[in-house]
């Protein structure tokens, strides 16, 4: 683990081409202290043996793992296949990871007229409702009982707004981990991408009121990503092919004064940069929480109340 003033742990996002970089990292006293950890798609390691869970055993010897889901959809009303949290379960006892998470969305479903499960292949919002909420408790418990984990949930983009939600999705999610034990899994970036579509685009007071929607002790990870710049007609997505934004670094600053020292992680997915880029943004991360953490503990020292 690396050691600076805030203490914080900053990680990145394990994709294949990155593969070679890491395992080269992780036998340089140096260059292994670049990172704290490193996050990977569960879906990815789900096959029995082969080069991939390799890789990942290996990496697993010098970094602490945080394995990120994309296909559980916690808010379908069909249920989540056994096969697939068999796998998840046998991918959990293999790594051992250090966080577990998922989102807060829905992805499974049943063909119309028919009683076949099929997947979206996309991460798809719900409306944030009664009936919505506990369906999404019953599953959450479901799988962190069979895990024998506590799951984080993550915010979502969300392309499309329900006139049937009356719970706004901080308020949602407050709910869902008051009820469960879960924790919330806080997306910068999504939040700036449905500020932008939806509320406006001042993204710094749309990430202000919904940290404050939420218990300063809910949140146990914290994700930034950046995304492609579009037309001012055109909708924003969330593609994680971009440096993080400074709207979003700014979110982020707003995020550490409000939770403190919490788990943060870089993400890119699309266009990946080198190596050294990634942790260039990881680096950057740091240095804003040892910036932001450190002034707060002399604020605290010095008696101030606010920072």
């Amino acid at each position: 683990m690396s050691v600076n003033n805030s203490g914080i742990l900053v990680g990145v996002g394990l994709r294949h081409p990155h593969f070679t970089d890491i395992l080269i990292s992780a036998k340089d006293i140096t260059l292994a202290k670049e990172i704290d950890f490193v996050e990977v798609h569960s879906e990815n390691f789900f096959g029995q043996g082969g080069a991939a869970l390799s890789v990942l055993q290996q990496v697993r010897e010098t970094y602490p793992v945080s394995l990120h889901s994309t296909s559980m959809g916690l808010g379908s009303f069909a249920d989540i296949p056994a096969s697939y949290l068999t796998r998840l379960k046998q991918l959990t006892e293999t790594i051992d990871p250090f966080l577990m998470s998922e989102h807060a969305c829905f992805t499974w479903g049943h063909l119309q007229g028919t009683l076949q499960t099929v997947h979206s292949g996309d991460l798809l919002p719900i409306a944030h409702t009664h009936d919505n909420l506990k369906r999404m408790c019953e599953q959450v418990d479901k799988v962190q009982t069979y895990l024998g984990r506590q799951l984080i949930i993550e915010n979502v983009s969300a392309y499309v707004q329900f006139d049937e939600s009356y719970l706004s999705e901080a308020e949602f999610l407050t709910q869902l981990c008051q009820r469960t034990g879960a924790k919330i899994l806080l997306d910068i970036n999504n939040i700036a991408v449905n500020s932008l579509n939806f509320e406006g685009g001042n993204i710094q007071q749309s990430v202000c009121e919904y940290i404050h929607t939420l218990p300063v002790d809910s949140v146990a990870q914290i994700h930034l990503a950046g995304c492609s710049d579009v037309g001012a007609d055109d909708m924003v997505i969330d593609d994680h092919a971009r440096p993080v934004s400074d709207a979003v670094w700014q979110g982020y600053r707003q995020a550490l004064a409000r939770f403190g020292s919490i788990p943060t992680l870089v993400e890119w997915d699309t266009d990946l940069p080198t190596w050294s880029v990634l942790v260039g943004e990881a680096k950057k991360a740091r240095d804003i929480a040892d910036a932001v953490l450190g002034i707060n503990v002399v604020s605290q020292a010095l008696g101030a109340s606010n920072v």
